[in-house]
């Protein structure tokens, strides 16, 4: 991962408050986030799997008879 160097702002009271990055680290940090994100939905789905399978074509029959 990408090396962040955070600036820190603080409160009045002189506690860390808020963070500033740069944007190349932000997108950084955002793509790991939407990998972790679709990891977990892809365990997600994994876990509800029956493991039963739908031909394509059967499955086209079946969007077909509801779109009408």
């Amino acid at each position: 991962m990408k090396t962040i160097n955070p600036q820190y702002i603080n409160d009045a009271n002189g506690d860390r408050a808020l963070v500033v990055l740069s944007i190349d680290e932000f997108d950084a940090i955002m793509e790991k986030l939407e990998d972790l994100e679709d990891l977990r939905l892809y365990d997600e789905a994994k876990k509800e799997d029956s493991g039963q399978r739908l031909p394509f074509d059967q499955y086209l029959q079946s969007r077909k008879k509801r779109d009408v």
